[in-house]
């Protein structure tokens, strides 16, 4: 093994502080979390609007549902624009 072929003492290669590609690893991991969270809320609001439907379950978790999808999208577009993180 050569010395270009040294592994790096910490085992961060790239993502070392300061780095590019660690700043874009948090904004992947942002950008994984806000998917994530958008996902959970969509399957409450439909799973709830679906119970309400065949009155299974209150309107208030239907209703809560897409109150908090809908923030949490607004949230996400208008972070998107001005290209900062939450």
């Amino acid at each position: 093994m050569n010395l270009r072929e040294t592994p790096d003492a910490s085992g961060l290669g790239d993502l070392k502080p300061g780095t590019k590609q660690r700043s874009q690893l948090q904004t992947r991991i942002a950008d994984i979390a806000w998917t994530a969270l958008c996902i959970v809320l969509a399957i409450w609001a439909i799973w709830g609007s679906v119970g309400a439907a065949r009155e299974e379950a209150a309107w208030a978790h239907g209703v809560v549902a897409w109150i908090l999808l809908a923030a949490a999208l607004t949230l996400r577009v208008r972070s998107v624009r001005r290209r900062t993180r939450l």
